[in-house]
């Protein structure tokens, strides 16, 4: 997995890139705890993101409890595949998703 950070005042975004799984996630996740001080949106862009496992759904669940609590979080332009997961696992009741 690619991972490509944006950061402008107090909007981060972050761009992701191939696989996000059991051998990715961990390093999503430290990327994430780094950089999330002071930000007030958070955009993850999963227009190249081909596939998310259930260790990273729980990372964008964690992350998104975080957020919660200092702004907001969307997620932009998720494939078919990605919104099945989503949908199957309710996650779409839960986040905030632009398909646009």
């Amino acid at each position: 997995m690619k991972i490509n950070k944006i950061l402008n005042g107090s909007e981060l975004l972050v761009e992701l890139s191939g696989r996000l799984d059991t051998n990715s996630s961990p390093i999503l996740e430290n990327e994430l705890k780094n950089n999330l001080n002071n930000v007030k949106l958070l955009i993850f862009d999963f227009k190249e993101l081909m596939y998310i496992s259930s260790a990273g759904l729980r990372v964008i669940l964690s992350t998104q409890k975080i957020m919660t609590k200092q702004g907001d979080m969307v997620i932009k332009n998720p494939n078919e595949l990605i919104m099945e997961v989503f949908d199957a696992t309710g996650f779409t009741d839960i986040l905030i998703i632009d398909k646009t």
